[in-house]
């Protein structure tokens, strides 16, 4: 199966190793960031969400305006518009972009983040919501005869859009969390499911709880899955482990001279969704796990999203990815801690490996896959 790689669309040069030198919408280095992940092997960026960020659907369209071939990552939280304005925000930026677009629905998994945007619900009512909110979307898509809906958290009559998607029948929609409620909605309504980097063993796990979340809602077909990480490569490995201890370094001083480098700024030391405790769980069970994995990063940030690196040379890093890509993953993300330029060098040293190897595991199969049978003794 072909292999797919997403970065990041930052809006500015910061990350939590580096305060940002310029506003918080950089539109110089935003184009400049997404322009060297096209041409260096990416397959799409994901534009990120958060409470007081830049929106990331205006940024998503600068880019889309400006690129030709580099594919868009979403996020998008139901909380802040009606699905009927967010459905046709979608459908116009998948015109502009000429049908690149992938939408990530976040059902939000921190109350305290959640309520900075009027958000009161519990996280059982925001899946709730998240899976009604995806099905309107999908109908609005693909639906070109007015309809009305009454539902437990959205009511509308005789709506129809008048703009659709450029890709038929619609985007791919992308879902991600680490709970039993994430993988029942995410199993029922996902194209794609995203998980952060876990050792090899946790992850399989995961698939498979996707696996029998989708079958349990009667699907007959599984989504795509996404497993993302922060790699951290060098030449050589002794190198690549000492950028590893300066980069959680980095982390702690910043920690230390009261800047906020992580979690979004919730103000809450303990986070409340699955995904970052069981990150967390994991670093305090051990820093090294498998080929390459590495958790004193998210230790360090408290479990803050895709916070697990992958630490050696850019082989080694390949090579653990491919051991995901064994388990069924079929996109990869990563995004290192210097944005612009771990960006390049993964993209020329990282990326061209693994795409090699996946193409052989790919002949070999077809091959054996070509073989006749045997003749049977007449």
């Amino acid at each position: 199966m072909p292999v797919e790689f997403l970065g990041i669309a930052a809006t500015h040069d910061g990350s939590e190793t580096t305060a940002r030198s310029a506003g918080a919408f950089d539109k110089e280095y935003t184009l400049r960031l997404a322009r060297a992940h096209e041409d260096h092997g990416w397959d799409r960026v994901l534009f990120a969400y958060g409470s007081g960020s830049p929106d990331p659907a205006p940024a998503a369209a600068y880019i889309a305006s400006r690129l030709d071939r580099l594919q868009i990552l979403l996020a998008h939280r139901p909380n802040v518009s009606y699905p009927t304005f967010a459905a046709k925000t979608f459908a116009t930026l998948d015109q502009i972009s000429e049908g690149r677009l992938t939408v990530h629905f976040i059902t939000g998994g921190n109350d305290h983040e959640q309520g900075r945007e009027g958000d009161t619900l519990t996280k059982d009512q925001r899946y709730a919501r998240t899976r009604e909110y995806i099905q309107i979307v999908r109908k609005i898509w693909t639906t070109h005869e007015p309809f009305d809906h009454e539902g437990e958290h959205y009511r509308f009559h005789d709506f129809v859009s008048d703009v659709f998607p450029a890709q038929r029948p619609r985007p791919d929609i992308s879902f991600g969390g680490s709970s039993p409620a994430a993988y029942a909605a995410g199993g029922a309504e996902a194209d794609i499911y995203c998980l952060w980097g876990e050792p090899l063993e946790k992850t399989a796990e995961q698939i498979e709880a996707v696996k029998a979340a989708a079958k349990a809602a009667g699907r007959t077909d599984v989504p795509r899955i996404q497993v993302a990480f922060r790699p951290i490569i060098a030449p050589t490995e002794e190198l690549a482990w000492e950028k590893a201890r300066r980069t959680v370094g980095a982390i702690e001083a910043r920690k230390a001279s009261g800047e906020s480098v992580t979690r979004r700024h919730t103000g809450q030391a303990h986070p409340q969704n699955s995904g970052s405790q069981r990150l967390i769980a994991i670093a305090e069970a051990g820093e090294r796990y498998d080929r390459a994995l590495w958790t004193p990063t998210a230790a360090a940030t408290g479990g803050a999203g895709n916070s697990n690196a992958l630490v050696g040379t850019p082989e080694t890093v390949a090579q653990a990815l491919l051991d995901y890509y064994d388990l069924g993953v079929d996109i990869l993300s990563a995004r290192g801690y210097d944005l612009l330029g771990d960006a390049i060098d993964f993209g020329r040293h990282v990326i061209p490996v693994v795409r090699e190897e996946v193409a052989k595991r790919d002949a070999g199969r077809a091959a054996r896959g070509a073989q006749p049978l045997a003749a049977v003794p007449g």
